[in-house]
């Protein structure tokens, strides 16, 4: 999607901090760091949010989750959140689905 902040930032057309990327997915450092470590991992396929993951695009969002595993192993995180905001009310800012990755404090609960 040609307006879409997240696919031009896979596409190289603005600049992120790199954390990983692959065939299908990328994962860099949120600009706004919500904790002392906060990295948003997003497929590469542009979908607008969990409420349009389908069986088609799933293996996608499960590849997702395996690199978030290997991730957080490599960068040594013990304990971590991750958050998925779906729509306006929910806090989505950017309408292409990504997971926040957040860790190094406490997690209060509920969250927001």
């Amino acid at each position: 999607m040609s307006d879409c902040l997240f696919c031009k930032i896979i596409a190289g057309e603005i600049p992120s901090n790199k954390v990983y990327e692959d065939a299908v997915c990328y994962a860099f450092y949120d600009i706004d760091p919500q904790a002392p470590t906060h990295f948003l991992v997003v497929p590469k396929t542009h979908i607008a949010s969990v409420s349009q993951v389908t069986e088609e695009n799933s293996q996608d969002v499960g590849h997702i989750f395996a690199v978030i595993a290997r991730l957080a192993k490599e960068l040594g995180l013990e304990s971590y959140r991750v958050v998925s905001n779906i729509g306006e009310q929910a806090g989505q800012s950017v309408p292409h689905l990504h997971f926040h990755v957040l860790s190094g404090r406490d997690m209060t609960w509920p969250p927001g």
